[in-house]
């Protein structure tokens, strides 16, 4: 007879023809010596140059980054913060700008059977050349943008041109051609030059950097976050979710929700999941990969399991997950995740003063205690991650436990959400609407849906993240969609 411990739980193999199972859960325990085939995931941050669209001079640009940072930095404006200088600014919004870089793709890269462009975010109204392919018509700054391009890159130097429009122009041509207003109060339109015309609820763009009570009006253009070239083979790890069905402090029941794509169907596949810090292995599945997108599902459970508290009722303790695809003697693709284990609820249940509102925290009520967080600068790609640090510390020393991310600026990025994270801070977070009306149909409502989608699937994992009441605002904005299949 043999015997495996896999999850603390002893499998044991009474005949021969198990043994192949065997040596395919042995083999997954210990995959060091593993060829390894992770998708290549290299940047294009490098060697950028802009220019207004309509004159001939180019300068260095920097990206990340937006138009008015690379102007201020080639000295073509003064600060815009300084006296009223933001007021001789408001030409640039008008204005098309385009940036261009010159890359290489090295052989081990090009010879994978799969490449794709990946721009985190462009800001907003954006036209992607690659080779002079246009591959990308973007239109929100809130979502990801992502092209095939095997047939157009090649082995050696490429041209990466984005073309970006005016956000100005672009809307003021839906303010023209409706009979009615839609309310927008704190756009700042008179300060930008547009009269009446306040075109910001035609654009799925930061609302604040068309002007708020609180802050200037610069409206941005430029790549705001990276762009990256995957190349991949075979098949790898789309996305991962993991599931927290049932919490306490005697059992915690996981499922690891792992969408792969395939460029054809494979046969005798593993996926395993493994905690990195007491180098369990918590699952293994064995499975047939068809072609395409597929889901699997991967339950597993811990006793005894380490909860994440907020800030002030314990430790936000994190398990470190890796998932591994497995094919033959490769690993094809690896995710890590820190996943939060905890059980969150709303309570909405009627009491004594009429209808109860608080957070059920692993079973304890939660008060909360938080503030409204607004984007830490008017350029987004000048926070720094020491910026990030710096902010959430203070809010864990203010003891603090919550805090809402304001629909009037951005889904932050990552860093943020893994701050909070680490020091048990909540998340209520907006989606991006904010005291505005908004146009709800036709092809903006798509793009609404889109946008829910792309952040919702790159949140859900954060422990931090207040998912069920995240959702609500914007289900009432673009209708059911499946949506909470989500979450």
């Amino acid at each position: 007879m043999y015997s495996i411990l896999i999850d603390m739980k002893i499998i044991k193999f009474k005949y021969f023809k198990d043994i192949k199972r065997l040596f395919i859960l042995i083999s997954t325990i210990s995959l060091s010596s593993m060829l390894y085939a992770q998708p290549q995931i290299p940047e294009i941050n490098q060697g950028w140059k802009f220019k207004q669209a309509r004159l001939s001079n180019w300068y260095p640009a920097t990206v990340p980054g937006v138009v008015h940072t690379d102007l201020l930095k080639n000295g073509i404006i003064e600060d815009p913060f300084y006296r009223l200088n933001e007021r001789g600014l408001q030409w640039i919004d008008k204005e098309d700008w385009i940036y261009e870089t010159k890359f290489n793709i090295h052989s081990d890269l090009f010879k994978l059977q799969h490449i794709l462009l990946d721009c985190k975010g462009l800001d907003t109204y954006a036209d992607v050349y690659l080779n002079d392919s246009l591959i990308v018509k973007a239109d929100n700054m809130f979502r990801e943008w992502k092209a095939n391009v095997r047939n157009i890159i090649h082995e050696g130097k490429n041209t990466l041109r984005i073309y970006f429009h005016s956000p100005i122009k672009m809307d003021i041509s839906k303010w023209d051609a409706l009979p009615f207003q839609y309310a927008a109060r704190l756009d700042q339109s008179e300060n930008g030059g547009t009269f009446d015309k306040k075109v910001s609820i035609f654009a799925r763009k930061a609302g604040y950097q068309y002007g708020w009570d609180w802050g200037p009006r610069l409206v941005t253009s430029g790549i705001w976050r990276p762009i990256q070239l995957i190349g991949w083979s075979d098949a790898f790890i789309d996305s991962q979710y993991f599931k927290q069905p049932k919490v306490d402090k005697s059992m915690a029941y996981l499922v690891d929700q792992v969408k792969i794509v395939a460029d054809h169907d494979i046969k005798n596949a593993t996926l395993q999941v493994r905690d990195l810090d007491s180098k369990i292995v918590m699952a293994v599945r064995e499975l047939n990969i068809k072609k395409g997108e597929s889901t699997t599902n991967i339950p597993f459970s811990i006793h005894h399991p380490q909860l994440w508290w907020t800030n002030g009722l314990g430790n936000p303790h994190r398990y470190n997950f890796e998932t591994t695809l497995i094919v033959g003697n490769k690993k094809l693709d690896v995710k890590m995740e820190k996943i939060g284990v905890r059980s969150l609820k709303l309570v909405t249940k009627k009491d004594q003063y009429g209808t109860a509102f608080y957070f059920e925290l692993n079973g304890h009520p939660l008060f909360c205690k938080g503030a409204d967080y607004v984007p830490q600068d008017n350029f987004l790609p000048r926070v720094t991650d020491a910026d990030y640090q710096k902010t959430i510390l203070a809010v864990a020393n203010s003891n603090m436990n919550m805090l809402r991310v304001w629909g009037g600026g951005i889904y932050e990025n990552d860093i943020f959400y893994n701050l909070c994270d680490e020091y048990g801070v909540l998340v209520w977070q907006d989606f991006m609407f904010a005291c505005s009306l908004y146009p709800a149909e036709g092809s903006f409502l798509e793009n609404i849906k889109q946008e829910a989608i792309d952040n919702v699937c790159r949140l859900r994992n954060h422990a931090c993240i207040v998912k069920r009441v995240m959702i609500t605002r914007v289900i009432t904005i673009i209708g059911e969609y499946g949506m909470e299949k989500l979450l």
